[in-house]
């Protein structure tokens, strides 16, 4: 992937997570990566539409993944695409959790690890920092 696309990605992002939302800078020992959100292992391309800004874990955990399971209805649905969705149709902040308001947003903080104990610790110091949401 050319640098100048990357760096395109990294703008419209703002240098933030475009699936958990965490920004960079609060994370500054894992450097974010520029995710295919339909990966290159099933025909995704290398284009502005297909890219997404991704932190290290929810890129880890993604995978290739473009479904999980919704843990309320054990129905099989797709993940939030940060090209096609919008992020407060799926998703809600309630303190220093991230709560999905949709079976996408559900299936998505499930399989993206969005409220695991390192990232909830994460969210509430900068909660006290007041640099979250």
């Amino acid at each position: 992937m050319k640098a100048a696309l990357r760096r395109e990605v990294w703008l419209r992002a703002d240098n933030q997570c475009e699936y958990c939302r965490l920004r960079q800078e609060h994370e500054p020992n894992r450097r974010f990566h520029v995710e295919h959100i339909l990966a290159i292992s099933h025909g995704g391309p290398d284009d502005l539409r297909n890219l997404a800004l991704a932190c290290q874990l929810c890129n880890s955990l993604k995978g290739p993944n473009l479904s999980g399971i919704d843990p309320d209805t054990g129905q099989l649905e797709r993940l939030f695409n940060p090209r096609n969705d919008q992020w407060s149709d799926h998703f809600r902040s309630d303190a220093a959790m991230i709560l999905g308001v949709t079976a996408v947003g559900r299936t998505t903080t499930w399989l993206l690890g969005f409220n695991t104990r390192h990232r909830v610790a994460l969210r509430t110091a900068l909660i006290e920092l007041n640099e979250w949401p």
